[in-house]
């Protein structure tokens, strides 16, 4: 069964005609990018982005995420302001904060949450820096700046955009990080 074609910019069309990024090229290709240049999201797309989000895998099931979605110039730049290595939020197009109930295996779960997002904005063709959250001292001024109940932390900040330029940083070679069988 058939279920994407590839068009000549490395993205496929779905069955619903919808593009799409082969997932090899979607891990292996997505960097983090913190200049954006300025233009609104869909609505749809930032939908799509969050549900892949919300398809995370998490210890037995428990789900205990939460995501808000900003948008608006204005909260976008106060989250800016209230990070500390996150000035760039104020310029991208879209912020997805992560915030997870503090179930035993909250970090793992919003962490994998947040890869999901990273993974989805790149297959959607945009760009994506994933800002920590958890144990950073602003956690209760962002919760209470987007309004989220006490039960809930911060895991992460997602900036979101059309990217100014993307970085190519050097990586590691796969034969500087795997070991068979012992270390």
């Amino acid at each position: 069964m058939i279920y994407c074609r590839t068009d000549i910019h490395n993205f496929n069309i779905n069955l619903y005609g919808k593009m799409c990024m082969d997932a090899i090229e979607c891990l292996k290709s997505r960097r983090s990018v913190r200049n954006y240049k300025s233009g609104e999201i869909d609505k749809s797309i930032i939908e799509d982005i969050v549900d892949c989000g919300r398809l995370a895998s998490s210890a037995m099931n428990l789900q205990p995420w939460q995501f808000v979605a900003i948008t608006n110039r204005y909260m976008l730049s106060q989250l800016a302001n209230i990070t500390d290595h996150g000035k760039f939020i104020a310029d991208a197009s879209c912020c997805i904060a992560v915030f997870c109930e503090k179930v035993k295996y909250y970090l793992e779960d919003g962490s994998a949450a947040t890869q999901n997002i990273l993974l989805a904005a790149r297959a959607h063709g945009l760009a994506s820096c994933w800002i920590a959250g958890d144990k950073k001292p602003y956690v209760a001024e962002i919760a209470k700046l987007l309004g989220v109940p006490e039960k809930y932390t911060l895991i992460s900040l997602i900036a979101i955009g059309y990217a100014e330029s993307i970085p190519n940083p050097e990586k590691k070679s796969l034969n500087q990080v795997l070991h068979w069988e012992k270390f």
